[in-house]
C-alpha cells in the first residue's frame, strides 16, 4: 500500500507544475495589456512603468515564470492591487467561508444519494423507484442559480422565514450563521444529488447482479443484510470519485451560489478580481483553486485501498 501511496504522491508534482504554466500562459494571453487594464483610464506613463517594474512585466516570460514560481512555492502570491493586502491571507479567509458551505452541502448530498440511491436499486422498477429516478433527474436539470433565487423569493421574501443574502462568522453567533447557511446549503444540495444519487443506484444495480451476491442469497442470508453488508460497500468507489470531484470544484469557488447569497466566500472573490481587473488577485486564485482540485482527488484516491483490497494488489 506505501507503493501506491508513494505514486500517487509522486503524481502531484507534474500536475500542479502544469497548472502553474497553465495559469501563467493563460493569464499572459488576455488580451490588452495587463497594467493598462488595472490603471483604468489614468494616463501616467510613470505609473505604468512603475507597474510594470513591480509585476516584473518589464522582463522576459521565461524571467517572469521562474520568478512567479519561486514565489508560490513558498506562497507568496503577490498583494492585491485594489486592496493592497497579501492574496494568501485574502484566499485563506475567503476558503473558510466556501468551506463551510461546501462540507455541509457535499456530506448531506452524499448522505442522501446513498440511501435513496441504494433503496431505488432494491426496489428497481417499482413505484419509489421511478418517483427517486424523476427527482434525482429533476435535480440535474434545474441550475443552481435557479433554485437558489427560487429560495430566496420563496422562504425569504414571500414567507420571511430565513435571511436571504449575507453571512455571519460562526465564531459571532453560531445561531444567525446556521441561519444565513441554510437556503445556499439546501441550494447545491439540490443541484448535487441529482448525479450521485443516480451514480449510486446504477452501481448497486451492477454490483446486485454479480455472482457474489446470488451465493449470498443462496445461502440464505436476508435481502437488507446483502444489500447492507454485501452490496453497498462494493458501490462505494465510484461513489467516492463523484463526491470528490464535486468537492474539489465547489471547494474551488462555488461562485454562482456565492453570488447568488452574496457570500464572501473564494468564488465570489474571483468573480470580483475579474471585474476590478485586480491581475495579481486573477492570478493567485486561480492557481489556488487548481491546488485544492488536485489536493481534494488526491485524497480520494488515497480512500480506495481503504474501500477497496484489491487497489492495493494492483497497485
Amino acid at each position: 500500500m506505501s507503493t501506491y501511496f508513494l505514486k500517487r504522491l509522486l503524481m502531484i508534482v507534474p500536475t500542479l507544475l502544469l497548472v502553474t504554466v497553465t495559469v501563467f500562459v493563460v493569464m499572459r494571453l488576455v488580451p490588452g495589456d495587463p497594467v493598462a487594464m488595472m490603471l483604468g483610464d489614468i494616463d501616467n506613463p510613470e505609473l505604468v512603468r512603475q507597474m510594470r517594474e513591480e509585476l516584473r512585466l518589464d522582463e522576459p516570460i521565461p524571467v517572469q515564470y521562474v520568478d512567479w514560481f519561486r514565489r508560490v512555492i513558498t506562497l507568496d502570491f503577490g498583494e492585491s492591487i485594489v486592496t493592497g493586502e497579501p492574496v494568501f491571507d485574502t484566499m485563506l479567509s475567503r476558503l473558510g467561508v466556501t468551506a463551510q458551505v461546501v462540507f455541509i452541502s457535499v456530506a448531506l448530498a452524499a448522505i442522501l444519494a446513498i440511501v435513496f440511491g441504494t433503496l431505488a436499486a432494491w426496489r428497481q422498477n417499482r413505484a419509489s423507484d421511478l418517483a427517486i429516478t424523476m427527482l434525482a433527474v429533476g435535480s440535474m436539470s434545474v441550475p443552481a442559480f435557479w433554485v437558489g433565487i427560487a429560495l430566496i423569493i420563496v422562504f425569504g421574501i414571500k414567507l420571511q422565514w430565513l435571511p436571504t443574502v449575507g453571512y455571519v462568522s460562526p465564531l459571532d453567533d453560531l445561531s444567525e450563521s446556521l441561519q444565513f447557511m441554510v437556503l445556499p446549503v439546501t441550494a447545491l444540495v439540490v443541484a448535487e444529488t441529482g448525479a450521485l444519487l443516480r451514480m449510486v443506484r446504477s452501481t448497486t444495480l451492477d454490483v446486485l447482479r454479480m455472482d457474489y451476491i446470488t451465493a449470498a442469497r443462496a445461502r440464505g442470508l436476508g435481502e437488507r443484510t446483502v444489500l447492507f453488508r454485501h452490496a453497498l460497500p462494493n458501490t462505494l468507489i465510484p461513489t467516492v470519485t463523484l463526491v470528490g470531484f464535486a468537492l474539489g470544484s465547489l471547494l474551488g469557488g462555488a461562485a454562482v451560489i456565492e453570488t447568488v447569497f452574496t457570500l464572501p466566500g473564494l468564488g465570489r472573490l474571483l468573480v470580483e478580481s475579474v471585474y476590478a481587473r485586480d491581475y495579481v488577485m486573477v492570478q493567485g486564485v486561480m492557481i489556488f483553486v487548481a491546488a485544492i482540485y488536485v489536493i481534494v482527488n488526491l485524497l480520494v484516491d488515497m480512500l480506495y485501498p481503504l474501500l477497496d483490497p484489491r487497489v492495493r494488489l494492483r497497485a
